[in-house]
C-alpha cells in the first residue's frame, strides 16, 4: 500500500482533527513536475526531518514538542493513521491560502515559503478524511525512503485491513469543515 511521507507533527494534527488538509508543492525530487496525488487512499508515514517551531502556528507548538520527544531511534517507524482524499484544488493566490489558516497548523511564513518554492507551480490543497488505526503498523525504515520524496510503498500483512479504523472527526463536524473550505476555494 502507498504511504505519504509527512511531518510527524502534521500527522499528529491530522489524527487529532486539528488539521484536515495538506498543502503540497513537491519536494526537491519532484521539482520539475511538482507534487502529484498518485493515490486516493494512503497511509500517513510520519517523518522527523525539516519540522521546526519556526514553521508551526504558536497554538500548536506543544504538539511539535510532544512529537519530538517520540522520535524513533530503533530504525523503525510507527504508522497510526490512514487517509482518503476528499478533494484536490490547485491554488496560486496567497490570499486564498491565508483564509485556510484555521484548517492546518503551518504559520503564514512557512506557507509563503512553500508557495514561493517553484513559483510556476500552484499549491495543491488536498482535503482529507483521516482515520486513526486501532492497530498501528510498525515498519523498518528503509534507506531508499530517505530524501525529499512524497510517496513510499509499505508492505502490509494480511491482518492489516480496513477493520479497526475510525474517522478522527464525527461526520457533522467533518462535513461542516469541508463545506467551509470548499467555499473558500471556489
Amino acid at each position: 500500500m502507498a504511504a505519504l511521507k509527512e511531518w510527524a507533527v502534521v500527522c499528529k494534527a491530522l489524527e487529532e482533527g486539528r488539521q484536515i488538509l495538506l498543502l503540497r508543492k513537491g519536494g526537491i525530487m519532484e521539482y520539475r513536475q511538482g507534487f502529484e496525488v498518485k493515490h486516493d487512499e494512503f497511509l500517513l508515514f510520519p517523518t522527523f526531518e525539516h519540522q521546526s517551531k519556526e514553521s508551526i502556528q504558536p497554538d500548536y507548538l506543544s504538539g511539535l514538542y510532544n512529537v519530538l520527544q517520540n522520535t524513533p531511534t530503533n530504525g523503525k517507524n510507527k504508522i497510526t493513521s490512514y487517509a482518503k482524499v476528499v478533494d484536490i484544488k490547485e491554488v496560486s493566490d496567497k490570499s486564498v491560502l491565508q483564509k485556510l489558516e484555521k484548517y492546518h497548523i503551518w504559520n503564514d511564513r512557512y506557507v509563503n515559503i512553500r508557495m514561493d518554492y517553484n513559483p510556476k507551480r500552484p499549491m495543491s490543497v488536498i482535503l482529507l478524511r483521516v482515520y486513526k488505526m486501532d492497530n498501528p503498523i510498525e515498519v523498518d525504515i528503509k534507506p531508499e525512503w530517505a530524501g525529499c520524496k512524497s510517496w513510499i510503498p509499505i508492505e502490509l500483512s494480511e491482518h492489516n485491513n480496513d477493520e479497526g479504523r475510525r474517522p478522527v472527526l464525527e461526520d457533522p463536524k467533518f462535513n461542516q469543515a469541508i463545506a467551509e473550505i470548499k467555499e473558500v476555494l471556489n
